[in-house]
Formats: structure tokens, C-alpha cells, sequence
């Protein structure tokens, strides 16, 4: 996973992920609904203009996150979970 994050990350500045809102879904799952933000390095696309809403799930054992679920489609998350607003 390291790995992978790494070639993500190099491909822009200023790369940022910022929590809009947490949801707790029971005693072991956390949804994270979040904004990025940065510009491609070889593109200059902004993120920002994309005004999407990303999630992520995560699955807690024991205070350790045992599953992470990464949704780029929020709207997706909240589908798949049955919480569509």
C-alpha cells in the first residue's frame, strides 16, 4: 500500500485530503466522507474543480484499522453502505 501511495503522491503538489464529515456505522466501522484538493505536476488539473465528495470506510479491531474501503464517489459509499441520504 506504501508503494502505491507513493507513485499517487508524486504525481501532484500540494495533494490534500481534508475530512468533510465522519459517520460512525457501529462498534467496528468509521465512513469518512472528504475533499481532495492539489494540482497535477505533469497536467496542472486542480482537484479542487472537481467539487467532488470521496469516502472511505474503515473497519476497527481492537483501536487498529484492520479494513480501509476507499470510495471516490461518496454518493457510491453512502449506496453501497444503504445510507444513501
Amino acid at each position: 500500500m506504501t508503494e502505491g501511495w507513493r507513485e499517487v503522491l508524486n504525481a501532484w503538489k500540494g495533494y490534500r485530503v481534508e475530512a468533510a464529515r465522519y459517520r460512525t456505522l457501529d462498534d467496528e466501522r468509521v465512513l469518512v466522507l472528504s475533499h481532495q484538493t492539489g494540482h497535477g505536476k505533469a497536467s496542472g488539473f486542480d482537484l479542487g474543480q472537481m467539487q467532488t465528495e470521496n469516502a472511505t470506510l474503515f473497519h476497527i479491531t481492537d483501536g487498529k484499522v484492520t479494513r480501509l474501503v476507499i470510495y471516490w464517489d461518496g454518493d457510491r459509499a453512502l449506496a453501497d453502505l444503504g445510507l444513501k441520504e
